[in-house]
């Protein structure tokens, strides 16, 4: 094989490396994006829509001027960042880093954020359906959230919020709407679920150890070797739950006498 051509397939394979290990790939840097975002308001965003942003170091951005539908953030670091309000649906945020970051009022759907670290972001008021399986959410405020499926509109098959294996430890879930989400096998240790609603959710074998459950509504989930041990049950609704094992966890934690049961 000639010297030369050896050299423009090592330089390929550099080239090749580089541009799927390092982000190099992406479609502006971030520089750039400031520069859009310097000149952008509410009614001309600065156009992101669509763009290969992979890798790219975007923490601290306010980009509630930003136009981001379908953009390509996998593992993207917008940690700190503001993006409350904004529409991403469709964007692909698998790997994304957004801790402490503002998600506020935010509308997320059909998107995978597959082992996302959201912990300690705000997501109050948002609306999500996305696959988050295996996320990090620890102590992220998903206060008044709308999460819950949404029956009425079901082309495809059920369209829900998924956190198997989601890490949602102290997390604030009070007021919100999770109705038939998936968080079989989530960990919701001293979560706050005051006042939020789990019609239908798969709970199965989830930790709700000392967690806050007062005037929850929890009736016809699946609870099947569901952890409530030292959890608080003041007022919440079990209507639908058959399983005895179920039932005999919940005999032993705080609050029962009020629970309201079939």
């Amino acid at each position: 094989m000639k010297p030369f051509f050896v050299t423009r397939l090592i330089c390929s394979a550099l080239c090749l490396f580089f541009v799927n290990e390092e982000g190099w790939a992406a479609d502006l840097t971030r520089s750039e994006i400031e520069g859009l975002l310097a000149s952008a308001t509410q009614s001309k965003p600065a156009d992101l829509r669509r763009k290969d942003l992979r890798g790219l170091d975007l923490s601290r951005l306010d980009l509630r001027h930003a136009d981001l539908w379908g953009a390509d953030l996998r593992q993207a670091d917008l940690s700190h960042a503001n993006l409350s309000g904004l529409v991403l649906d469709l964007t692909v945020m698998t790997g994304i880093k957004l801790t402490h970051a503002d998600l506020s009022n935010v509308s997320i759907f059909g998107v995978s954020l597959v082992k996302a670290d959201m912990s300690k972001a705000n997501l109050t008021g948002s609306r999500v359906i996305a696959i988050m399986d295996g996320a990090n959410l620890s102590y992220a405020d998903i206060s008044n959230a709308n999460w819950g499926a949404d029956m009425k509109n079901q082309p495809m098959g059920l369209m829900r919020a998924s956190l198997k294996g989601a890490n949602l430890t102290g997390a604030n879930l009070s007021g919100g709407n999770f109705d038939r989400a998936m968080l079989r096998l989530a960990n919701l240790t001293k979560a706050n679920l005051s006042k939020a609603t789990f019609f239908a959710a798969d709970m199965a074998g989830a930790n709700l150890s000392n967690t806050d459950l007062s005037d929850a509504d929890l009736s016809s989930a699946k609870l099947l070797d569901a952890n409530f041990t030292g959890s608080l049950i003041s007022g919440a609704k079990f209507k639908g739950i058959k399983e005895e094992a179920v039932l005999l966890r919940l005999e032993k934690v705080k609050g029962r006498d009020t629970a309201i049961f079939d």
